[in-house]
């Protein structure tokens, strides 16, 4: 999996690209990338599927200096974490932990 992050000189932004490739990918029909910044809500930030490889990707701009825990949802019951997120972080299952990405 990759995320791509672009600081924009024109805003303080940082544009991230999330992309899930096609062999995490394959056989799912949907993807979306959520977190605490959508308030974990899975139709905020559909990714969209590249029909050319076969993999999901989706690009959000976030402000400057901000620490946002998210997880890719795909189909809504399929949960997965970034391996290349800054850092993970512990949730309060058990279970489970949080990509992490400071921008």
């Amino acid at each position: 999996m990759a995320i791509k992050k672009q600081f924009l000189k024109s805003k303080p932004v940082c544009k991230v690209t999330f992309k899930i490739p096609k062999e995490k990918a394959e056989g799912f029909k949907t993807a979306s990338v959520v977190g605490d910044f959508n308030d974990w809500n899975s139709k905020k930030n559909k990714m969209t599927k590249v029909k050319a490889d076969g993999s999901f990707t989706a690009a959000i701009e976030f402000d400057l200096g901000q620490t946002i825990q998210f997880r890719y949802l795909l189909d809504n019951s399929m949960w997965m974490n970034e391996p290349q997120a800054d850092k993970e972080l512990h949730t309060e299952f058990p279970d489970a932990t949080n990509s992490v990405l400071i921008t």
